[in-house]
């Protein structure tokens, strides 16, 4: 059964930094993604990044996040900066199998002074 792993989260304050990953339990073809879920909201898009390294981001992360992978490795992250109390949520990893979507389990960013 494939799956996907997410770790990096946590508590940080406002300005401050994190890094996500996510690790496949194997090979993944096309896009990898990151999602998030705030309570309340539905969930969203933030960044996604194809197998040769083009990436979209949602506006409201621009210029301040960063999503890269390391394809031998299995592997994606999310480098976040500049945080905002705005992007409290869940951070999930999404990619498709063929045609099944496989969702991570997903990780907490909590950002508050």
């Amino acid at each position: 059964q494939v799956q996907l792993v997410e770790s990096g989260g946590g508590s940080v304050q406002p300005g401050g930094s994190l890094r996500l990953s996510c690790e496949a339990s194997t090979t993944v073809f096309g896009v990898m993604s990151w999602y998030r879920q705030a309570p309340g909201k539905q969930r969203e898009l933030v960044a996604d990044i194809t197998t040769g390294g083009t990436t979209g981001y949602a506006d409201s992360v621009k210029g301040r996040f960063a999503i890269s992978r390391h394809n031998t490795k299995n592997m994606i992250y999310l480098h976040m900066s500049d945080l905002e109390p705005e992007d409290s949520a869940v951070y999930y990893c999404h990619a498709t199998f063929g045609v099944m979507p496989v969702w991570g389990r997903g990780t907490q960013v909590a950002v508050s002074s």
